[in-house]
Order: structure tokens, then C-alpha cells, then sequence
């Protein structure tokens, strides 16, 4: 999980809202075109173009805006961008297992779940060259809950997770072009994107893991 800084919520949204009137409320079930987009955008530039929970790479096409805190609260406004985050999965094929916001669902408890918005979210959790992802501190109930409720442990996400590590871990290269490809691999690219499993090669680069 990396931590996303929320920015202000783009202008097509906001002046969409505006035009709330005696006979027009604006509402998420009618949130569509140009507005809609816009708020895609902001968050896909948020986030680096990773989801907010695994942080596989995303395409507009497979993703889906993400209320961090659920719509089903009454509590909450689905328009409120500063809740808003975009996740992977916006298209389930019969056989694939739910993850991220697809499997969080309505399931919300502020004591028991990392959030993306905070920065020492990063820090919450630890990565194995096999992909699994643990908590950080063994008795961190909340780290070890998100995993659980976002499947961000189920084996489609650790062999993902696997395959981009195996990449670092080559005996063929020496460990000071390791460092320089890790280096480059963090850097966003030219369209100020990240690549995917972003925090999964700092941490471990930084425990000299890989």
C-alpha cells in the first residue's frame, strides 16, 4: 500500500456539483461524462496510475472509483472527493477471485483498516521475495485485517508481486546495477506513473532483500 496525497477535487467535478437546483441534485448514480472523467484522471494522477490497495498498475478500463469509506454509510457523501481512491477490478471474469475495493465491499472499520491517506501506511507492512505480503509488527491487528479483507495476500496478488521482484534477483547482475535499476524502477515515468508494486521494491530494497 503506498500512501496517496489527496489533492483538491478537479473543477469539471466541482462546477458539475454547482449546478444543483430546486429541480437537480447531483448524485453519484448520475455522475457521467466529462465530470465523471475528470474525477478518473485526478485520481489516476494521484496514485501514479496504481491502484490504491495492491498498486498493480492501472488502465482506465479496469478500474473503478473507490469510496474508502462506503457509500452504504449514511454518514457519508458519495460525492466527496476527498474519500474518493481508484482500484483495480472494475471488470470480474467468472473465475477470477475478488480483491482490493472489489472484495473490501461495504466493509469499513477505521480501528481495523490501513489507510492509503496516511503516509506511515507504508511502513504497516512487510514483503517476501516470494510475494507474500505480512504485517509488519506481528501484533498489528489492523495490518493483519486489511490483508484478510482486501486479499492482497490471495496467490494472484503474490505471484504478481513475484514475478516483478524476480526481475531484481539475478545473479548475473552485480549489486550496484541492481541499486541503479531499482533507483530508476522508483522514479515515476514520463507519464508520471509508477510501476507496479511500487513499495513492495523500496522496502525491499531497502532491507538490501534484493
Amino acid at each position: 500500500m503506498k500512501y496517496i496525497e489527496k489533492k483538491k477535487e478537479p473543477e469539471c467535478f466541482s462546477n458539475w456539483k454547482s449546478m444543483a437546483n430546486d429541480d437537480w441534485t447531483p448524485t453519484y448514480k448520475t455522475l457521467s461524462g466529462k465530470p465523471k472523467r475528470s474525477v478518473q484522471d485526478a485520481l489516476l494522477e494521484e496514485q501514479g496510475s496504481i491502484c490504491c490497495y495492491c498498486e498493480r498498475r492501472l488502465t482506465l478500463q479496469d478500474s473503478h472509483i473507490e469510496h474508502f469509506n462506503p457509500q452504504s454509510n449514511e454518514e457519508v457523501d458519495p460525492l466527496d472527493f476527498s474519500n474518493m481512491l481508484f482500484s483495480c477490478q472494475n471488470i470480474l471474469t467468472k473465475s477470477e477471485p475478488k480483491h482490493c475495493g472489489n472484495l473490501k465491499g461495504d466493509w469499513f472499520d477505521p480501528d481495523n483498516l490501513v489507510s492509503p491517506f496516511v503516509p506511515e501506511c507504508e511502513d504497516r507492512f512487510s514483503y517476501m521475495v516470494d510475494g507474500r505480503i505480512t504485517p509488519k509488527n506481528s501484533g498489528d491487528e489492523a495490518a493483519r485485517q486489511t490483508i484478510e479483507r482486501l486479499g492482497l495476500d490471495i496467490p494472484k496478488i503474490r505471484d504478481m508481486r513475484k514475478r516483478v521482484i524476480e526481475v531484481f534477483i539475478d545473479e548475473k547482475i552485480t549489486q550496484k546495477e541492481i541499486k541503479k535499476f531499482v533507483q530508476s524502477y522508483l522514479e515515476k515515468d514520463t507519464d508520471k506513473n509508477f510501476n507496479d508494486f511500487h513499495t513492495t521494491i523500496r522496502i525491499l530494497s531497502e532491507k538490501n532483500i534484493i
